[in-house]
């Protein structure tokens, strides 16, 4: 009798059973490192915008001036986000000393996410004493979320 050798079904099975973990570990990985990197760039891109108005419209009395073209087009800056939605500005209808921030196309979990970070230089994070997040969001199902962040005098 002759010895075979050779691998049995078993075993490569078991192999393709290990590949398969560590590719998905991987995937999962890489989806977790490309979500914050995204939400990093939202948070640099939010700051730039910030500064931007502020700089633009230091010599007017209140924000009632903000236009998103101009604005972008001064700062050098798409208003494309990350995520595939885009950045918007308006005057707070409410105090023109204000302006909002508004980030969409937003999935439900990048919404809780940006709506849960701590927005340090917003009014609502600095009226809370530096409780809340100073983000708004509805977040629900789909990418169509918004989170809106005021900025400006208190």
């Amino acid at each position: 009798m002759r010895q075979e050798s050779g691998r049995s079904m078993i075993e490569m099975i078991g192999v393709l059973a290990i590949m398969m973990a560590l590719t998905a570990t991987a995937v999962a990985t890489y989806n977790y490192a490309m979500n914050m990197q995204k939400r990093s760039t939202v948070n640099e891109n939010v700051t730039n915008i910030v500064t931007g108005v502020r700089e633009l419209l230091k010599g007017y009395d209140d924000f009632s001036n903000i236009d998103n073209s101009t604005i972008f087009a001064a700062m050098s800056m798409s208003n494309k986000n990350p995520y595939g939605g885009t950045y918007e500005l308006s005057v707070n209808p409410s105090n023109t000393r204000q302006f909002i921030v508004r980030i969409n196309g937003l999935s439900k979990a990048d919404c809780e996410a940006l709506t849960t970070k701590a927005w340090t230089d917003s009014v609502g994070y600095i009226a809370s004493n530096h409780k809340e997040s100073g983000a708004t969001g509805n977040c629900i199902d789909g990418n169509t979320n918004v989170v809106s962040i005021t900025y400006g005098e208190q």
